[in-house]
């Protein structure tokens, strides 16, 4: 069953078109995955599909609703970490969470959830004193301390070392393991590969192909070379011309 519907989207800004004609769906329960180069537009689709920016044509709906329309009902099922966002220096890792936690009509126990992050140790920590990698893990608990259906991500693990980016791939993990349906938008295409049941490859603001990593490697025609990787076939798709297909 779909949980998330992105139906022939454009968003244009002066002199630039940041997302041409973007169409997927996601199903409940995936973790699914968003790669394509810097400049893509994989941000602003999934801004768009979180109703956090308008699109000027197309349609979005998740959980069956219009993150537009219905956003209040959106943003009480649906959590988001974002690439660029920011806390106070001085606000403490527990009280940022009782504080997003009271925003929710039925959170989880915050308290808990800074456990499963591992950062029950770091309760009475000031947000600037953490390590990089723990801001991330605090980001993934703001992000699901309104116990949502669907959780959105948007370069994890940018900036984190290769243990800080394992420990965080198995956050993910076991946050699907709950049920919660997971869109990953990452440039890490090992990443990409150990976490995701599909991808969606957009370039220059279309969706070149949606597929399964395995089907993507196995489907890549490389010149010279004879074992592509997931990168040799994102890298393919980016830089040929666009076709749509999707299993």
């Amino acid at each position: 069953m779909a949980v998330i519907e992105v139906t022939h989207i454009h968003k244009s800004y002066p002199g630039h078109v940041a997302v041409e004609d973007v169409s997927f769906t996601v199903e409940a329960g995936e973790i699914f995955g968003i790669v394509g180069p810097n400049g893509a537009g994989k941000t602003t689709a999934v801004e768009i599909m979180a109703g956090l920016r308008r699109a000027d044509h197309g349609t979005v709906r998740v959980l069956g609703l219009d993150p537009r329309a219905d956003g209040a009902e959106v943003r009480q099922r649906l959590g988001i970490q974002l690439q660029q966002s920011q806390l106070p220096d001085r606000i403490r890792v527990g009280e940022v969470l009782k504080l997003y936690s009271s925003f929710y009509r039925s959170p989880a126990d915050w308290r808990s959830l800074l456990a499963e992050v591992g950062l029950a140790e770091k309760r009475n920590t000031p947000f600037a004193k953490l390590s990089g990698g723990q801001k991330q893990r605090l980001s993934i608990a703001l992000a699901l301390v309104g116990n949502p259906e669907v959780a959105v991500f948007d370069e994890l693990t940018t900036g984190l070392d290769p243990q800080a980016r394992r420990d965080t791939w198995g956050l993910i993990q076991s946050i699907r393991g709950r049920g919660v349906t997971v869109v990953l938008v990452t440039h890490f295409m090992d990443e990409a590969e150990r976490l995701c049941d599909r991808l969606a490859v957009i370039a220059q603001g279309r969706v070149s192909t949606i597929d399964t990593p395995a089907a993507l490697i196995r489907d890549a025609v490389v010149p010279g070379v004879a074992r592509p990787t997931l990168e040799d076939a994102v890298l393919s798709l980016t830089n040929s011309a666009h076709t749509f297909k999707e299993i």
